[in-house]
């Protein structure tokens, strides 16, 4: 399943408004056929992956999928419990329940009445490979991961405003990477004016994968594809985003935490020190540090070039 849950990291962002879902075919211990939800998201995974397999190998075979299969029927294509259903394997493990209402154990449901050995694994990397989807499902919003670059001692410019470049180009790099993951970007209107970002992805081959544009304001959208959103909680009205990425200012960076809306921390550390610079954030509204502690896990680490990256996820109880 984990296997599964890292393929499904080729569906996103292309495979929106759908989850990005993965499949893998097990047969006798080993991978047979793998399938992921295909860009604008049909075919999905499991139609992928069963595509072309011989009766006599599924009968012996085991289904690996990140997410329930969907029961409910479709113009764009047929429920993929009923797909399953036509090919019967052996047995099928899934690794999320899947919480849209039309689904919703039903998937699950199908298959146990046909007698197809199933298992429900509630998998925290298929939770994770599905955090946007699950997070639309469940709250009403995308996905937030916010993104901060800083010298050691937590500025992101100097005091004059200088900030190209504060991390090296490995480090900028891996930012374009994580643009392309995500169906939007957003930064805040002073950033906008100051630093005209082009937001973008500049990387060979990914310049298709350039997210939408959004400006936090109160004022009209500055530009022609950019939407302009009035505050953090506005981001609900994204339609189809599920992955957004923030990347500053510090106000905006320092709005969205006060309102408890990032669900990862992505954080650019270079070998520098600013001293009398602009910080990376402004006030959280903490009232003592009990409040600060408690709240992100790590999640990754790593270096690229002189630069050190880490991610942490928000640790939630609901």
């Amino acid at each position: 399943m984990a296997a599964a849950a890292r393929l499904a990291l080729r569906a996103r962002p292309l495979s929106r408004p759908n989850p990005g879902v993965a499949a893998l075919v097990v047969h006798h211990g080993r991978v047979i056929a793998r399938g992921w939800t295909q860009a604008g998201g049909r075919p999905h995974a499991e139609a992928m992956a069963l595509a072309g397999l011989a009766p006599e190998v599924l009968a012996e075979a085991t289904l690996y999928v990140t997410l329930e299969p969907c029961a409910h029927q479709s113009a764009r294509g047929p429920a993929c419990a009923d797909l399953i259903l036509a090919a019967r394997p052996a047995r099928v493990v899934i690794g999320q329940i899947d919480p849209d209402p039309r689904t919703a154990g039903e998937g699950i449901a199908r298959l146990e009445a046909a007698g197809i050995e199933t298992r429900l694994l509630a998998d925290p990397a298929s939770a994770a490979s599905l955090a946007g989807f699950l997070t639309r499902q469940r709250l009403r919003r995308p996905w937030v991961t916010l993104k901060l670059a800083t010298s050691l001692d937590g500025c992101i410019a100097m005091a004059d405003g200088t900030s190209q470049w504060i991390t090296g180009e490995p480090a900028r790099a891996h930012v374009h990477a994580q643009r392309a993951r995500h169906d939007a970007i957003l930064v805040g209107g002073g950033t906008w004016r100051t630093d005209s970002p082009r937001l973008d992805v500049r990387l060979t081959g990914l310049a298709a994968r350039s997210p939408q544009r959004v400006v936090l304001t109160r004022g009209a959208s500055p530009a022609d594809g950019v939407v302009a959103l009035p505050s953090p909680q506005a981001i609900a009205t994204l339609e189809g985003v599920q992955y957004l990425y923030v990347e500053g200012g510090a106000e905006t960076a320092a709005a969205f935490l006060a309102a408890d809306l990032v669900d990862e921390l992505h954080l650019y550390t270079a070998p520098i020190l600013i001293g009398d610079g602009r910080r990376a954030l402004g006030a959280l509204g903490l009232t003592s540090l009990t409040e600060a502690h408690g709240r992100w896990s790590l999640a990754e680490r790593r270096q690229l070039g002189s630069d050190s990256f880490a991610a942490y996820w928000r640790t939630r109880t609901t």
